[in-house]
């Protein structure tokens, strides 16, 4: 088996990590973020498994602009069923016990699921702001361009998460020996070059899709907020859609710069010290974005936290189905029971025109955060 080089203060130091425990780490750091990572794994399975379970279970929330949230959840369970369970076992032991292979495929399915998860934000942006703000027009997003959507996802991740099967780089153990990932230790300028390749494709580029599609869209919002100012309730659906703004890219920034300057910093500096417990966080904080993602995208959805809390108690699907669908009686905010709380929220922007009713239509092809049905008179006046 092949031994694991780590250069500490500028020493090589070789250690086999799948034949016992970093001796300079101390057995109660293990055991620490063993029950760390069952907390967290614990924590996301139970979350995204709802958002799963409520989606199969109420067909009205099996819709096109739901389909990259659901995705969303999807990846996320599948980074805490591969990357979180086995996790919480190795430090347990303290060691990556499973093997040389074991470690290949498990630094494989844990960034391949992590890069889809990271892409299904920036498509879940640029959805909403498709849909929102019309750049092509009448083109409304049906079911093939969702779909298509979740294709780009999984096939733009597989290819920048492959090549360290194949050769491009590697993946190997993390520093505390308990996990894997790329190698962000080599110093070769063959694995320099995918590191930075993946950097750009996976962290850069979707971090700037969302920023641009965000603000576009709340650009929008504030032009429509703006020629409404008389009023007193103009300004604020924009101030609720701008602090909701925030928090999904304050939570991106969370989850993904550490990890990103982390890979970053090794790559330049391959000989740098980092205590083992320290080069831990990175990967940690990424992990925790599969236990917050499902708060900020589905539960605080009107629509899915209405199935879920309805699911929960044990309702008949049939009136459950009834009452969903039933229209608000508020004025202004034609089915609130079909959009996202956001999407509510952006639906009391006055119009800039005569409202023209669109009775059947309205539910299905609007909406702005979560699953978007909004009437297009009332956000994005044209």
């Amino acid at each position: 088996m092949e031994s694991f080089e780590v250069a500490v203060n500028g020493v090589i130091h070789t250690e086999d990590p799948f034949s016992g425990p970093l001796t300079h780490v101390e057995p109660w750091n293990y055991t620490f973020l063993a029950v760390l990572m069952v907390i967290v794994t614990t924590l996301s399975l139970c979350e995204n498994g709802a958002v799963m379970l409520v989606t199969f279970r109420f067909k009205q929330l099996r819709q096109p602009l739901n389909y990259i949230i659901v995705n969303l959840s999807l990846a996320d369970f599948l980074v805490s069923l591969t990357g979180g369970v086995i996790s919480c076992a190795t430090n347990y032991h303290g060691y990556f016990f499973l093997g040389q292979w074991a470690c290949v495929l498990e630094g494989f399915a844990v960034t391949f699921f992590g890069i889809v998860a990271l892409w299904s934000l920036a498509v879940l942006a640029f959805e909403r702001y498709f849909v929102i703000c019309r750049p092509l027009g009448n083109i409304r997003l049906r079911g093939k361009h969702a779909a298509l959507g979740l294709l780009f996802v999984w096939t733009f991740s597989f290819i920048w998460t492959i090549p360290p099967v194949l050769g491009w780089c590697s993946y190997t153990v993390s520093r505390i020996g308990t996990t894997c990932e790329p190698n962000w230790y080599s110093g070769r300028f063959h694995d320099h070059t995918f590191i930075i390749t993946f950097f750009i494709t996976c962290f850069i580029l979707p971090l700037g899709v969302i920023v641009v599609c965000y603000c576009k869209l709340l650009r929008k919002l504030r032009k429509v907020s703006n020629s409404h100012g008389r009023l007193g309730n103009a300004r604020k659906p924009e101030r609720q859609v701008t602090r909701m703004v925030v928090v999904m890219i304050v939570a991106f920034m969370v989850a993904w710069t550490p990890y990103a300057v982390f890979s970053v910093v090794v790559t330049a500096h391959p000989s740098i010290y980092l205590d083992p417990r320290l080069a831990a966080v990175p990967a940690f904080f990424s992990k925790t974005a599969a236990v917050y993602n499902p708060i900020i995208y589905v539960f605080m959805n009107k629509q899915f936290r209405k199935c879920l809390i309805q699911l929960a108690s044990c309702r008949d699907i049939s009136t459950i189905d009834g009452n969903v669908n039933q229209t608000t009686e508020r004025v202004g905010l034609t089915n609130e029971s079909h959009t996202g709380e956001m999407s509510a929220i952006a639906a009391q922007i006055p119009a800039a025109g005569p409202v023209q009713s669109k009775p059947e239509e309205q539910p299905s092809e609007c909406s702005l955060f979560g699953q978007l049905p909004i009437p297009e008179n009332k956000v994005c006046p044209m």
